[in-house]
């Protein structure tokens, strides 16, 4: 083999060893996410509702009006930004919320939380400073609906559909505390 063919596979071998150390060590890419990512789907004759969402865990802290502070905006979720996605035209508290596919932003309070859908998709949740990415120029619906303090902690953020009763609601829960959001 001559010289040159030798220090061209030197030069690749250092770059690949030296890829994978950063992202062994930096980006942490073999690691599990402390938030994992989750996608809920509805699905009910034709209706198509998806909900992607990164799912923090509780880990012994306080959430409400600590980690998530009341009256601010909040990702509703970890990480990316958390999307709602329907395939029909919902009715929501007596709004209108076209088709498509919205960012899902929250503002929780003590006794209720605002619901927001926002139609513009978003890279990420927060900025370099933590700050939400959400613009309200982009809202396209934006409700209250009450909190549910529950019996049983919820360690991990979730988000569902329940159309248990024949009412269908996107719920979220976290910690001791629950929210639905009515669905026609």
């Amino acid at each position: 083999m001559n010289t040159f063919l030798k220090r061209v596979l030197i030069l690749l071998s250092l770059i690949a060893l030296g890829l994978f150390l950063y992202s062994f060590f930096v980006e942490s890419i073999f690691s599990p996410r402390l938030s994992p990512k989750d996608t809920v789907e509805f699905k009910l004759n034709d209706l198509k509702l998806e909900v992607f969402y990164n799912r923090p865990s509780k880990k012994e802290r306080v959430i409400f009006g600590a980690l998530v502070p009341f009256n601010e905006v909040w990702r509703t979720g970890a990480n990316e930004a958390t999307t709602f996605e329907t395939n029909k035209n919902l009715e929501i508290q007596g709004d209108f919320l076209p088709a498509g596919k919205y960012t899902l932003w929250t503002v929780p309070k003590d006794s209720t939380w605002s619901v927001i859908f926002n139609s513009k998709q978003y890279p990420w949740g927060v900025d370099n400073e933590m700050k939400p990415l959400w613009d309200p120029n982009y809202d396209v619906l934006n409700i209250e609906v009450p909190v549910e303090k529950i019996n049983t902690v919820v360690e991990q953020f979730t988000i569902a559909f329940d159309n248990s009763t024949d009412n269908l609601f996107l719920t979220m829960a976290w910690d001791d505390t629950k929210i639905s959001v009515p669905l026609k």
